[in-house]
């Protein structure tokens, strides 16, 4: 094959990419989105690696998570705050459960675009394009929503570099301080027992600042103490805008990915030989594929071959999504495929999407009962074959949602899924049941160390 470009991936099959009517205008989208200034730095994604690294190592753990897919109408501060608190929160939890740093990455400032099963639905008769999330088209039903609009593109980026500047401004200006702890409770999760064991944490996080801060260690002189990295990630799945926000670095003269610190290619569209997989053998960012029980030991190791030929830590994630009845006869295989050969793989769990089901009601929802399930094989068997459990991937959000059935706070039944169910596209874990999966992986990685 040719040696790689930024434009080889028009030659191979590619999957899951919109049909615009206007190539020309596509054509310009792309232009302008080539000369718009990059939405993060190659330092930035250099970090982000070298922290993966270390999480391939078993001297950090990920937590990645965030909205199946962000919209244009819910952009605002306090849904940016609120998804922020979640996540240290949930940090603060895994730090002190497992006493290792955590690598925090959201699924934000780009998560825009989703894969589909089908190209069309049907409802009351009438039969329109699939919504592919806002990046392609509009979630309404009726036929100019559901067309395909390359200028969402230009609207992906300006909302992401919105989003960014909020989030390096929360991160870096105080609201992340430990010492601010106490404001980052959601009202709604106040008055619940897994909130009552947050703050039982927290009063022993505050001990450890006042001693600290007696010994000459605060946050005056003490960045990490007020101060957070948080990294970006999507799926990559619209090589026009991917391509078009790829920039090759002055410094090393290679090529970078610059619309997000973290990228990864979803389950329909790992094929080995096909666009995706190509577009980012080429690239330095760390790279994540989304993998299921489906996956051949074959294409599990060509993969790991063209998407990390030297073989780097913290380079490639394997991100599994096998469900928590399907785990147990999968995992260990692939696990045992990449020991034996020798890779440096960063090994994550997505116990959301192998767990999806439709109610009897029409409604796509999940139990947490079965992402504990999931999670908890996930430890089980890393623990068993001698490999490193590295993280984990949640599909969550900060507000008070009803998307998933279960939770101590208030159990959500799937009666209750109508009282606020607002995704625009998979189920997300709200705030408290987010938090509680954060004390269940800290019991979970502290029994298996301890076994």
């Amino acid at each position: 094959m040719d040696e790689w470009s930024l434009n080889r991936w028009r030659k191979l099959n590619i999957l899951q990419q919109p049909e615009y009517k206007n190539l020309e205008h596509l054509k310009d989208v792309r232009s302008k989105l080539g000369g718009f200034p990059p939405l993060v730095f190659t330092g930035e994604i250099e970090n982000l690696k070298s922290q993966l690294a270390k999480a391939c190592r078993g001297e950090a753990f990920i937590l990645q998570g965030g909205d199946c897919a962000e919209t244009f109408k819910d952009f605002s501060v306090d849904n940016i705050r609120d998804l922020l608190k979640v996540f240290l929160q949930m940090s603060l939890v895994l730090t002190y459960g497992v006493s290792k740093p955590i690598v925090k990455i959201g699924r934000i400032a780009g998560q825009f675009a989703k894969p589909r099963s089908a190209m069309n639905e049907t409802i009351d008769g009438e039969t329109l394009p699939v919504y592919r999330g806002d990046q392609v088209n509009s979630l309404a039903f009726n036929k100019e929503a559901r067309e395909n609009n390359a200028d969402n593109l230009l609207k992906v980026y300006h909302q992401s570099s919105s989003t960014l500047n909020i989030l390096r401004a929360f991160c870096k200006g105080g609201f992340a301080d430990l010492n601010s702890v106490n404001n980052w409770n959601l009202d709604f999760t106040k008055n619940s027992k897994i909130n009552l064991k947050y703050h039982e944490l927290v009063e022993d996080l505050e001990k450890s600042l006042s001693f600290m801060k007696a010994c000459g260690i605060d946050s005056s002189n003490t960045s990490s103490i007020k101060e957070i990295d948080m990294f970006t990630s999507h799926e990559a799945l619209l090589l026009n805008y991917e391509e078009a926000l790829t920039r090759k670095s002055s410094e090393n003269q290679k090529y970078y990915d610059c619309s997000a610190h973290f990228l990864w290619i979803g389950e329909r569209t790992r094929g080995i030989d096909d666009a995706h997989v190509d577009f980012f053998s080429g690239l330095e960012n760390p790279i994540g594929v989304k993998v299921s029980g489906n996956i051949s030991d074959d294409d599990l190791l060509r993969l790991t071959d063209k998407l990390n030929p030297n073989n780097e830590e913290g380079k490639l994630t394997f991100i599994t999504r096998m469900g928590a009845d399907n785990i147990r006869d999968n995992l260990p295989r692939l696990l045992r495929n990449i020991q034996r050969e020798g890779k440096n793989i960063v090994w994550s769990s997505d116990p959301m999407h192998g767990n999806t089901f439709t109610t009897s009601s029409g409604v796509k929802s999940r139990m947490v009962d079965s992402i504990l399930k999931e999670l908890k094989a996930f430890f089980d068997i890393h623990h068993a074959e001698g490999t490193i459990a590295g993280g984990v991937h949640l599909e969550m959000t900060g507000k008070d949602v009803t998307e998933c059935i279960g939770g101590s706070k208030k159990y959500i039944a799937e009666s209750d899924l109508g009282i606020n169910y607002n995704t625009s596209c998979d189920p997300r874990l709200n705030s408290h049941q987010a938090l509680e999966v954060a004390f269940g992986i800290t019991d979970l990685m502290q029994q298996t160390t301890d076994k």
